[in-house]
């Protein structure tokens, strides 16, 4: 009897890998299976429910599995959120879902690299950018329920392999992490955000000469950057406007919040912000707190 008790008690995880072509599924799988993942690619949707009986039975092996599931399965994908939805109401395996997304000019451009086709024109005949299009409509409900969604426009694999270890390599972390990133509004609006704040109207460290090859991660440009009276009052109305949200987006499930601030180049005021919000929010909460500087390189030349 004792021995069934013990058993019992493992938790049972399983993380479904999943969404666009392209966008980093493989590398994903391949940074799971380094993490201690028993890993699984483009498994047959039909043999999902015959994977999570195997795993509620107790097979050593699979106390934590990532099954990577694409389009190359499209005919799951018309019930793929009643499926999930019915292993997690189970409540015999904790599931999760990783979705992968790319911005549609980088996708094009990385097809064109690796000369592969696009499944979803293989039989009806779609233009690369046809076919990437109506897959995002095919996935969107998908993405929806996702837990953790990562943009890989402008990560690279050993970025996103980072990424993944930060989200998934902690034996007994909180289940629930917030991101916290900025970005310039000239690269592109960040993608997998959850909340987007636009800092632009604040006053730009850009036109003082000397701070202008900085980032706000010197002293120097976070000090200019905090030290004006519209700062404050707009960071202390944001700090205030998350402690009430965030308890909401934990209480509801997710499993990821990833707050994006944006200024013009992402280089200055929204890396100061990021920085000083991260810091706060690490000392209120007790959960993985990540800052992620997306554009600030690139203004200012640091490549490291």
């Amino acid at each position: 009897m004792q021995d069934v008790e013990k058993k019992e008690t493992v938790k049972r995880e399983l993380l479904i890998v999943t969404g666009l072509s392209g966008a980093g599924k493989s590398v994903a799988i391949q940074s799971l299976e380094d993490l201690g993942y028993f890993c699984v690619d483009n498994l047959p949707p039909i043999l999902l429910p015959k994977f999570i009986e195997l795993m509620v039975e107790g097979t050593p092996s699979l106390q934590k599995v990532a099954i990577g599931i694409d389009l190359r399965g499209r005919e799951f994908f018309q019930s793929f959120v009643q499926e999930i939805k019915k292993i997690q109401d189970d409540a015999k395996v904790q599931v999760s879902i990783f979705f992968v997304d790319a911005e549609t000019k980088k996708l094009i451009s990385r097809y064109k690299e690796t000369r592969r086709q696009h499944p979803l024109q293989k039989k009806t005949g779609l233009t690369l950018a046809e076919a990437i299009t109506e897959e995002r409509q095919l996935l969107s409900e998908v993405q929806s329920i996702a837990s953790f969604t990562v943009d890989t426009t402008k990560l690279t694999a050993k970025q996103l392999k980072k990424r993944i270890a930060e989200y998934f390599n902690h034996a007994e972390d909180p289940s629930f992490s917030i991101n916290v990133t900025s970005f310039g509004f000239k690269h592109g609006i960040q993608i997998d955000a959850d909340i987007v704040f636009d800092v632009r109207f604040l006053p730009n460290p850009y036109y003082v000469e000397s701070l202008r090859p900085l980032t706000g991660m010197d002293v120097s440009v976070y000090d200019y950057v905090m030290k004006w009276e519209e700062t404050e009052t707009f960071y202390q109305k944001l700090l205030d406007l998350l402690r009430f949200t965030i308890p909401g987006y934990y209480k509801e499930g997710k499993s990821q919040l990833v707050i994006a601030i944006g200024c013009t180049g992402g280089q200055h005021r929204s890396v100061a912000l990021a920085k000083r919000l991260a810091e706060e929010l690490q000392q209120i909460y007790d959960y993985n707190i990540y800052v992620y500087h997306r554009d600030a390189h690139i203004e200012s030349g640091d490549k490291k």
